[in-house]
Parts: structure tokens; C-alpha cells; sequence
């Protein structure tokens, strides 16, 4: 739309001659009327009103804390673009930022490139998401002023969403690359009698969803030690270690003062709101015990892994760190007053148990179930220090919790990992579901008003890939889709943010040309084909299948995934002819092999529902999943506020 353009007026000025005085003359006659003047040529067009975006990344002279420059103009060259001598007006809708930095904790984090990175992240996501909401601010000239009003309108209310996330859920599937989802969705499908590619797990019909690149900084296909302390403080470290930044000599104990992060879990805490962590795996495994550990080593399970000179030089096994989470972050922070971690669900009892018979559960598999060299309970240490609080290590337990009066609860299922969700009814004293331990979290924790933060890993997805069975890993991730839509059941999408993510994939394919609806489990069949495809051995070959590992297993109806490390391993084409593919003893072949499948390198889903949601787009860096917690909820911003000091 072009400006309008202003009409000239010509004004006429008369000249007037002098003279000399005189007698007054004689009226002279009317002169008779002028004919009308010709018509004047029309005007040119104006110019075109343009008015342009810009992010602004953290560090701004004019937006220190990030934000939004909004330049308009007019384009007189007509070039289509706004150069710098055009522009007439320039206003800036910045970040709030933060006033003080409280501690040399925080320091380590906002000093670090990758958390300064994450958050220049979250400014383009945001930027992103204004881009794909905003009208067309160029449509007219009569609009410039509105238009610039609509920017300033929307970036600021982009800027209000910060904190309106009440709750937070982190669900981490690990090992849940695509292709692992791919093949859950159309097993789920299929259980169901459909054809199965066209179905849908509770996460994908998330309206937000983008993609992590999970390398640690010194490996190319991560760990999960690395990649979980990433999601949690915003900044990328080394694989095998906890809480703890790059600086940080794997196994040295030394090198670990100084190099601490702060988790999102932990500025919950400080916050006042309630926290969770729950896993299928030992709750002192790598995801989980990054949520609340700071460990040179992610193996410091308990102090028997421990070498002696980290035990002389002062560091604490993972287990201890979890029942002190209270009095270590107190003594790290000061000026707050937290009240510990509230709901602990998971396995790795060992951990927490003397290495003495006379301390077995009732549930042991083995005949002495703890692993302390320090003579130390720390079940018992837990309950002595939370006396309102609740320890279970089975069904029975669990299903007692009265979760309206319970403020604290502390559940160890099993001696080492929780089972398979496909084996989890031959567990000795029985155990609850991730779906289930996800319910009772949520019943607990949202009994305060200022919120939770929940963390639910589905640990054993991991582990039936690495044990080759895609049966054990893809029951596991539609037992933990469950889980997600149990808490989007309990939850309100208005004042709760919900991700769902995997800290890494695995080297699990989907190969062939089966047909539309083949069993997801089975033989490759073609299209127009009832009978298995060949290979250029003339043998059939599985839909799915592993890059590298133990290979192929025919162990029938075993339903756990571990079995089968007390087979030979057996990578390379066996005749599968009359084998059947779907059981649960099937694991698959493999082309390369190795004592354990391996993690793979690729990128992973993100799938975001609730506030803040839509800050997920595009391929990020995995650290950025803490800046989209922590800008929904306002965790840091509200951490240093409860500060007293």
C-alpha cells in the first residue's frame, strides 16, 4: 500500500507597483469572465511504509537481557528494503532481566557458553513464534502506528508467559529415538486392530514438538549422564558425569569443586515448590541422579563403586547426595530453606543398604541385596530425618499411600532396576507401573499451592535395546506414553507445562518395504504379498533390527530382556523361517558384534504441551530444554527471590 501523497497548493503573490499620489479616477467597467483553466496531471505514487524484526541476542547495548528491535520507515529508494538512512522510528520490547545473581552457584551456570547459548536459543524460538503469530505489519501505510502497536502488544505478552507454568513435568523415555516412537505407534496400533501406522501415542498429538541434538562435548554419541545434566541445567558437559561441567576430570574427585551446576529440580526447591523424581531404573542411575547429584563419575553409585582417594578427598556416592539433597544444597546456597526432594520412586535399593544380610527386604534376589561398605542404612537415615515421611519397597506399600495426607514419600521397588513392564507381574513382592508411580506423584505433590517439578524417566527402553529386544523396549515406551497421558489427565493444560523427550536414540532401524499394516513385530511382507521377503541370501528378515549387539535370541516366551546376556552372542543372518519374530524371547539380529547395543548419535523428539510450549521449534541444542522450563515457570527468578541474603 502506497503512502498518500500530499496535494501542492500554489499560492499566487501579486505584486504591487508603487505610485504617486493622485486625484481618485473614475470607476471603470466589470471586465467581462476568464475561461476555466486545464485540468492538472495526476500525482506519482508514494512510497512504500516498511516495518522490520529484528531479535536481539542476550548482551544487547539496548536490550541487555534479549528482545525485540521494531524499525519502520519509508522506502524511498524502493528497493523493498529498509536501509538505515530510511528509518524514521525504532522502539525496543525487551526481557525483563534478572537484578543479582545470588550465588557463585547460579555464576557457574550463566558464566558458561553453553547456558549463554541456550538462552539466545529461547530468544530466536521466541522470536519464531511472534514471526508465525504476527499479522503482515508492512500491509499499509495508514497502519505504521498499529502496526507497531500489534508488535509491541504481542512481544510483551510473549514476555508475560514467563512464569505461568504453575507446574512442570519432564519426561525423559531413555533411548526413545524416533525410530523407537515410530515402532511403539504402530505396535500400540496394532494391539488395538488397527493398521497401525496411522495411529498415535499420547505425546504426538502435542501441539508443540521440535527436535534435541544430544552429543556430549567430548562425544559424538552421548551417555546419559551428560544429556540429563544438560536438559537440567541448561549446559552441555562431558559424558559420565553428574551435575557438573565440562571442566571436570572424569573420576577425579578434585576437579569437581567449582565446576557445580544448578538444576532446574534444585531452583524448584529454593522456589517452594514440591519435587519428584521417578524412574523404572535405579533411582541413583545417570538420569535420574542428575537431577539432584553433582558426581565426578556417574558409576559413584554407592561408596563401594568409589575409589578410595574420592572417598579420603571428601566426595559423596549418589545415593548419600540423594538423602542429603536438603542439607547439601543449604550448605552450597546460601539464604534458603528447602525442604528436600518429596516423592523418590524408583529402584536401587542395593545402593541405599549395608552390605549385611540381616538388612535384606523381603523381596532380595540375591543373598546379601546391599552393596555399603559403610555399614550405613540410608533407608533408615531418610525416615529418621523426614518423620512425616513414607518408605515402600512393594505393591502392597504403594497401594496403602493415602496420597491427600501424604506429604513425603521414599519407594524402592527392587534390589537393582524396577522390571520390565512386560515382566513386572513375576516380580516377587510386586511393584507399580510408571504409570501408576506417576498418578500417586502428582496426587502428592500438587497438595502445594506454589506448584511442583516432577521428573519421570522410563529407564528400561534403554535397557531393552542394549539387550537387543525390541519387544521388552517398545512395551516399555507404551507403558511410559501411559504414564503422559495419566499426567495430561490429572494436570490442567493452562498452568502446566508438560515435555516429553528422550536423552538419546539407539541404533534401531525400521528397514525393508514392508506392507501397510505388517506386522511390526514380524517377517518383512511386501506389498501384494502374503509371503516373507528374501534377502540375497534367501533368508526372511525382520521389519526391525539392530546396527550392532549380542544378535539374534530365541528364548519364546521370556519377557525379560536380560536373559539373553546369558547367551552367546550371535550378530549375523540366521534362517528365521520358522522362528516366531513376534514373541517376547525374540530379540533381533544384529550386524556388528558387541557385548551390548549401543546408544546412537542421532537427534530426538521434543513434544511440549502447556505454558511456554510453544518456545519448542526447530532443532536445539538439548540444554535449551532447561531454558524452556525455566522461563515457563520463572525458576530462577523465583529462587532468587526466596532468597533471605
Amino acid at each position: 500500500m502506497k503512502n498518500l501523497n500530499l496535494s501542492l497548493v500554489a499560492l499566487a503573490v501579486i505584486g504591487l507597483s508603487a505610485c504617486s499620489d493622485g486625484d481618485d479616477g473614475a470607476n471603470g467597467t466589470n471586465g467581462t469572465d476568464g475561461t476555466n483553466g486545464a485540468d492538472g496531471s495526476n500525482g506519482s505514487n508514494g512510497s512504500t511504509s516498511l516495518i522490520v524484526q529484528t531479535a536481539l541476542t542476550i548482551g544487547d547495548a539496548n536490550c541487555p537481557n534479549s528482545g525485540v528491535q521494531i524499525d519502520s520507515g519509508i522506502d524511498a529508494d524502493s528497493d523493498g528494503a529498509l536501509q538505515t538512512a530510511e528509518i524514521t522510528a525504532t522502539e525496543y520490547v525487551c526481557a525483563p532481566g534478572n537484578t543479582e545473581v545470588s550465588t557463585s552457584e547460579i555464576l557457574t551456570s550463566v558464566n558458561n557458553d553453553w547456558f549463554v547459548a541456550g538462552q539466545q536459543e529461547i530468544t530466536t524460538a521466541r522470536q519464531n513464534w511472534l514471526n508465525a503469530t504476527m499479522p503482515n505489519l508492512a500491509a499499509s501505510n495508514s497502519a505504521k502506528k498499529s502496526a507497531q502497536s500489534v508488535a509491541a502488544v504481542n512481544a510483551s505478552a510473549l514476555n508475560e508467559l514467563r512464569g505461568s507454568a504453575k507446574n512442570v513435568i519432564l519426561f525423559v523415555g531413555d533411548g526413545m529415538g524416533i525410530s523407537t516412537v515410530t515402532a511403539a505407534r504402530i505396535l500400540e496400533g496394532q494391539m488395538q486392530g488397527k493398521n497401525g501406522e496411522e495411529h498415535n501415542l499420547s505425546f504426538d498429538t502435542f501441539p508443540f514438538a521440535g527436535l534435541a541434538k544430544t552429543y556430549n562435548v567430548d562425544a559424538q554419541t552421548p551417555d546419559s549422564a551428560g544429556t540429563m545434566t544438560a536438559m537440567m541445567s541448561g549446559v552441555k558437559t562431558d559424558a559420565g558425569i553428574l551435575g557438573v561441567d565440562e571442566n571436570v576430570e572424569r573420576g577425579d574427585c578434585s576437579t569437581v569443586a567449582g565446576t557445580e551446576l544448578i538444576t532446574a529440580l534444585e531452583l524448584a526447591e529454593i522456589a517452594g515448590k514440591s519435587t519428584g523424581v521417578i524412574s523404572t531404573a535405579r533411582i541413583t542411575h545417570a538420569t535420574p541422579a542428575a537431577t539432584y547429584a553433582k558426581s565426578a563419575d556417574r558409576n559413584w553409585e554407592d561408596i563401594s563403586d568409589m575409589p578410595e582417594e574420592a572417598v579420603t578427598a571428601g566426595c559423596k556416592d549418589i545415593a548419600d547426595q540423594l538423602v542429603n539433597f536438603e542439607v547439601n544444597l543449604e550448605a552450597r546456597i546460601n539464604g534458603i530453606d528447602v525442604d528436600g526432594i518429596d516423592v523418590v520412586m524408583g529402584g536401587g535399593r542395593r545402593h541405599f543398604l549395608p552390605k549385611d544380610a540381616a538388612y535384606n527386604s523381603a523381596d532380595a534376589v540375591s543373598s546379601v541385596e546391599g552393596d555399603r561398605t559403610d555399614g550405613r542404612d540410608l533407608t533408615a537415615e531418610w525416615q529418621a530425618t523426614y518423620t512425616d515421611g513414607v518408605y515402600v519397597m512393594d505393591q502392597a506399600g504403594f497401594d496403602a499411600i493415602d496420597a491427600a495426607n501424604t506429604t513425603r514419600v521414599m519407594g524402592l521397588f527392587n534390589e537393582s532396576h524396577m522390571q520390565y513392564e512386560a515382566d513386572r507381574a513375576n516380580d516377587v513382592a510386586g511393584e507399580p507401573s510408571v504409570a501408576e508411580m506417576t498418578a500417586k506423584a502428582i496426587d502428592i505433590l500438587d497438595n502445594n499451592d506454589e506448584g511442583f517439578f516432577l521428573t519421570v524417566e522410563s529407564g528400561r527402553i534403554d535397557h531393552g535395546h542394549h539387550a537387543g529386544s525390541a519387544y521388552n523396549a517398545l512395551t516399555d515406551t507404551l507403558a511410559f506414553s501411559d504414564a503422559i497421558a495419566k499426567a495430561v489427565e490429572m494436570t490442567d493444560m493452562s498452568d502446566t507445562l508438560i515435555i516429553v523427550t528422550a536423552d538419546h536414540g539407539h541404533v534401531f532401524t525400521i528397514a525393508g518395504y514392508p506392507k501397510r499394516g505388517n506386522p511390526i513385530l514380524g517377517t518383512v511382507v511386501g506389498i501384494g504379498s502374503e509371503e516373507p521377503s528374501t534377502a540375497s541370501d534367501g533368508m526372511p528378515y525382520t521389519t526391525l533390527g539392530y546396527t550392532n549387539g549380542r544378535g539374534f535370541k530365541n528364548l519364546g516366551t521370556e519377557t525379560d530382556a536380560d536373559a539373553g546376556y546369558g547367551e552367546d552372542i550371535t550378530a549375523g543372518r540366521f534362517d528365521l523361517t520358522d522362528v516366531d519374530t513376534a514373541s517376547s524371547g525374540f530379540h533381533q539380529e544384529s550386524l556388528v558384534p558387541t557385548s551390548s547395543e549401543t546408544h546412537a548419535g542421532e537427534d530426538v523428539g521434543i513434544y511440549a504441551y502447556g505454558p511456554g510450549a510453544m518456545l519448542v521449534n526447530g532443532t536445539n541444542e538439548q540444554s535449551v530444554i532447561y531454558h524452556i522450563m525455566d522461563f515457563a515457570a520463572d525458576l530462577t527468578n523465583k529462587a532468587n527471590a526466596a532468597q533471605t541474603n
